[in-house]
Formats: C-alpha cells, structure tokens, sequence
C-alpha cells in the first residue's frame, strides 16, 4: 500500500481478447483479506460465480498440511471493478511487460476462479500459520460488469475436463494403493503388458485385458482393513493373491501366449471387467479371513467356474444386464454371493438378504 491509498502489485502485462490483464503474486496470509467470495446470499442469476461447495474445502485445506513440502497450486483469477494504473519498469527487453500495478482501495475484487483455492488457504493458514509467508499466483482482468464476470466464469470451466481415473492414479505418487497398484503391473506377469494405464475403458481393437482403475480398485477391495500391514507385506499378498487367481482362469493366460486376442476375451468372458475384479477381490478376502493359512489352495474351485457371458443362468440380472456388464454396487455384491458359493464359503447375513432379494426378484418376473 502507498500514501495514495492504493494497492500496489508487481506484474507481468499481457493481452487476451485485445484486452490488457495482469499476472502477480500474493502472499497467502492477504488472499482472503483482499478477495472476497460473491455473497452465497444471493441469487445465482447475480453472482458472478459459482457456490461455495463447503465440503470440499477441508479435504483441500488437508492437501496443504499435509503436503507442505510439495503441494501445488495453479493461479487464481480476480476481476477488479475499478480503473488501474500499470507503471513499466525499465527493463532492457521485456518491451514494457513488466512493472507495478496500482490498485485504488476503493476497488472490489471478485474471484473468477479459485474460490475453493482461497477458501482451503484460509482454513489451512489456521493450523499452520507459517503458510502466509508462502504465495499463490493470481492473474487480475479488469471487470467490465457482473455479464462478463458470467461469462469468464463460463469460458474458465468451459474446457476443464477431469484426468481420467487410471492417468489420475498413474501420475498421483502420494496414494498407497495406487503406488501397489503400479508396482504389481510392473512386477507381476499376470498384469504385465495387458493393462491400460490412462483410460478407464477399452476398445474393442485393444490389446488390454484390464485397466489400471480396475487394477486399483479391486486390489483396495482385497486389502481393506488391512491398514496396519506395512506397504511390502501388503504388495507381497497382493501380488501372491492376483498369481494365485490367475492360475485359475486359463483365458488370461492365452492372451499373454498370444494364443487368443484380448478382444475375444473381453467379448465371450466376463472375468475381465472391474466389477468382477472387484468381487474376486472381495471374495478373496474372506478366503484369507477364514483361511489365513490355506486360502490360496482354496481357490482351486475357480477354474470350474463357467465366465462365459453366455451363460445367462448365472450371471444374467446378477452381473449382465440385456448381455451386457452392469456397473454397480449391487452387481459387485451378487457376483461375490455367487463366487463365494462356489468356493464353499457361507454368506454374511447381508449377503444372504441381498441374494434372497435377487432371488425373489427372479421368480417375480418370471412368473
């Protein structure tokens, strides 16, 4: 702040749109006190922004504290309701881009995009106040009324797509079962060359039999509650249970012979999607808690399970829908029901409620 009574930044000038903006950075500890959130009080047809999702600022504000060594912001972008003053420094050769901002006081600032940003930074700045020293780049375009902060808000999120879930494990390093999951493709011949890292589906021309998020997914289902085992010991036991399996399901093995293509596998079988991954998984699991010792030698009934998608005695209404995988939770619990009974395992009280439900159900459209 200077005598004038103003706010003043050091920023980078560009041009967007024949537009002049500014891009700058801000100590943490004056991001809240300087840019305020369009009030929740009012309508959305006069708001330049979206609502506040308040549950989604703890888990961001968690990202920070816990993360202090390596956490990582993109910018925040402000609208200023006000004229501005940009002063060039004399810099050899930056042709008048860079220099001083100056903001009257009397300006209002609006958050375009980042108001969860903000919001975490705040609450994160309580636990660990040494945070405000710490800065966030913020890019400022002069506000040229509530219709076009609108459509800023608009255009922002017009293209912002989120990462698929298999390239948002395959980049994430801070997630344990994601790290396994990676490693157990990487390790394991079961896994290696047949699993699609990026995309949560497969084509028909793929040659990938699985995807990194059924990969994940069904070896979290296997190790839940199993928190207190060290990474090493829970990756062995992932790695033993995934061969042990793989042993039982001749298909896989034709496909890494090259004796059958992924694709006719994918077609004619079912033992290939996530939700099935996930209840063999899960099955699994209660192999180990009533068989700690033996379990692996108890999934020797698998191979004389029939996977074929044409068989509709079994797996129609319980995994198929019209022939086709449903993906649901519901279908996760029935194929384990039927899984778990093949292996001679007993039902839980829930499962056998949930099967009797699908038996009913059964002989209600039937009949």
């Amino acid at each position: 702040m200077t005598n004038g009574f103003e706010y003043v930044f050091p920023a980078i000038r560009g041009i967007q749109a024949r537009r002049e903006y500014y891009v700058s950075m801000c100590p943490m500890r004056l991001l809240s006190k300087l840019f305020e959130f369009d009030g929740e009080e009012m309508v959305p047809e006069l708001r330049a922004q979206r609502q506040i999702n308040k549950g989604r600022v703890p888990e961001i504000a968690r990202y920070i504290t816990e993360n202090l060594d390596n956490y990582v912001f993109s910018a925040v972008t402000v609208s200023i309701d006000s004229t501005v003053r940009f002063d060039q420094l004399a810099i050899e050769g930056d042709t008048g881009r860079v220099g001083m901002l100056h903001i009257p006081m009397s300006a209002r600032f609006v958050v375009n995009d980042g108001q969860h940003r903000r919001a975490a930074i705040d609450r994160a700045l309580r636990e660990k106040p040494e945070l405000g020293d710490e800065s966030i780049a913020v890019v400022f375009f002069i506000d040229a009324g509530l219709a076009r902060c609108q459509q800023m808000f608009a255009d922002l999120n017009r293209y912002a797509i989120r990462p698929s879930k298999g390239l948002a494990i395959l980049y994430d390093h801070r997630d344990e079962t994601g790290r396994l999951a990676k490693d157990l493709i990487s390790n394991s011949p079961v896994f290696r060359d047949v699993v699609e890292l990026e995309k949560t589906s497969l084509s028909p021309r793929s040659r990938c039999l699985f995807t990194l998020s059924a990969i994940y997914n069904a070896t979290e289902e296997l190790l839940n509650g199993m928190q207190d085992m060290a990474p090493t010991d829970s990756a062995a036991l992932a790695l033993k249970f995934w061969e042990a399996v793989a042993r039982h399901i001749g298909e896989w093995e034709l496909v890494r012979k090259g004796k059958l293509s992924a694709g006719e596998v994918r077609e004619d079988f079912i033992h290939t999607h996530g939700v099935v991954l996930q209840s063999l998984a899960r099955a699994g699991r209660s192999l180990m808690d009533q068989f700690p010792k033996q379990w692996e030698s108890k999934l020797d009934p698998l191979k004389t399970i029939n996977w074929r998608r044409t068989n509709s005695s079994l797996w129609e209404g319980r995994v198929l829908l019209g022939g086709q995988v449903s993906k649901s939770h519901q279908t996760i619990n029935l194929t384990t029901n039927a899984i778990k009974r093949h292996l001679g395992l007993s039902l839980s009280a829930e499962e056998e409620r949930v099967e009797e439900a699908f038996t009913r159900g059964n002989h209600g459209s039937k009949s």
